[in-house]
């Protein structure tokens, strides 16, 4: 047997010794270019010295490099973000203060304003407003008015807010001249008449000027003519009743109505003041905090002011009727309608609805008692009224009833209207 060349004996040896390293630690070792360029020469010299019966080498497979993940980034633009998650208010607004209103109402405060790189509300707002896209024309149309100097507007909601207490005091005047020329039968349809009237001028008053309800006001009429009417016939009911009565007609005090009549006037001018005060702090305020700050005292004036009012017209009406001096029930009462039409006003009418319904529930409460309090075993019941009526006389029930949810509604009023939110609907 001859013995095969020396040069083909050394190239199947370097090929068994390849083929003995694994293929990893060949690719590791070696790039896999050269790899790829010695392995087929040395394949075919292999092939061809082993001969047909032993199979081809296998060449080694290319490694794959991974191909680093990119990194993670954050939101560059946080204002963007925020200017698409509330598009609409963006779209819809035509100032800068309506956004900051919108937002706050959203919950968004100072403090979160830092997120977005802003010091405030107000200064993200102006610039959500100045990247929203051009606004439609007619957005300018139908936004509310500004209250303004309008010297027009306000002549016109003061001769409407005037019609309700020269209603009443056209009535009263006329059942005094008329007393003893007219019958029971011609009084009762001339107070009729003169209580239609004053509705229907009330109603004409509060759908227009500064203490128009945008939103309506609810259920809060039908509990006003519950106060108002316990307000005329009320004390004189609760004194039958603690007596052990009723045992007759009730003698009606129209006194407190005729006040309160007039003093829709003065309410409305209030109202009118305290609207455009509360705008001009949202115009110069830089922060939400400041801007609730200097609101909280407008309330409080504004609520003096009107108190300060409302008290000499009801001790000139209980003067003029034949009095006993100034109801401090009806004060009471006179502060909270201000207070929950100065709220529904604002577009918060609930409030307001939840004091008036608090007060005709005390004042019903009262006579409920004391005839409770007539059955065995139930005495307890009626001793607080007892003790009230004896302290302060048959007027301290709706004093007490009107002064403690005037006194809620007023506190729930400084925090209400201390935000920007609330001024953007008027």
């Amino acid at each position: 047997m001859s013995r095969p060349p020396e040069d083909a004996t050394a190239s199947a040896d370097a090929v068994e010794l390849v083929a003995a390293v694994p293929a990893d630690a060949v690719a590791a070792a070696v790039p896999a270019d050269a790899v790829a360029a010695a392995v087929p020469a040395t394949s075919s010299t292999h092939d061809a010295a082993a001969g047909p019966g032993r199979p081809a080498e296998i060449a080694p497979r290319a490694v794959r490099r991974r191909t680093a993940a990119p990194a993670r980034r954050g939101p560059a633009d946080p204002v963007k973000s925020l200017m698409h998650h509330h598009r609409d208010l963006c779209e819809r607004a035509v100032s800068p203060l309506e956004i900051a209103a919108g937002l706050e109402a959203h919950g968004l405060t100072d403090r979160t304003a830092a997120r977005y790189r802003h010091r405030d509300v107000f200064s993200l707002a102006e610039e959500l407003y100045a990247r929203t896209p051009a606004r439609p024309a007619e957005s300018a149309v139908t936004a509310p008015p500004h209250p303004g100097p309008d010297a027009g507007a306000r002549a016109g909601w003061t001769l409407l807010a005037l019609l309700p207490g020269a209603a009443c005091l056209a009535t009263a005047g006329l059942l005094r001249v008329t007393e003893g020329a007219l019958g029971g039968g011609a009084r009762a349809a001339v107070t009729v008449t003169g209580a239609l009237l004053a509705c229907l001028a009330l109603r004409l008053c509060l759908g227009r000027g500064p203490l128009r309800a945008p939103e309506g006001a609810g259920r809060a009429a039908l509990y006003g003519c519950w106060l108002l009417s316990f307000s005329v016939y009320g004390e004189e009911l609760l004194a039958q009743v603690v007596s052990g009565g009723p045992d007759g007609p009730w003698e009606a005090a129209p006194a407190p109505l005729l006040g309160l009549a007039a003093a829709i006037a003065p309410a409305a001018w209030c109202a009118h003041l305290f609207t455009v005060r509360a705008h001009g702090k949202l115009t110069g305020s830089r922060a939400l905090e400041e801007f609730g700050a200097g609101v909280r005292p407008l309330l409080l004036a504004a609520v003096a002011l009107f108190l300060c009012a409302l008290l000499p017209l009801l001790y000139l009406a209980d003067l003029g009727l034949g009095g006993n001096g100034t109801p401090v029930g009806a004060a009471a009462l006179g502060v909270l309608f201000f207070v929950a039409r100065l709220l529904a006003a604002h577009g918060l009418p609930e409030p307001g609805t939840v004091a008036l319904a608090a007060a005709c529930a005390m004042e019903a409460a009262a006579p409920a008692l004391v005839l409770a309090g007539r059955l065995p075993g139930l005495e307890p019941l009626a001793r607080p009224v007892h003790a009230l009526v004896e302290a302060g006389g048959t007027g301290a029930v709706p004093a007490l009833a009107c002064g403690a949810a005037a006194l809620g509604l007023l506190l729930h009023a400084s925090a209400a209207l201390s935000r920007a939110s609330a001024h953007t609907r008027t």
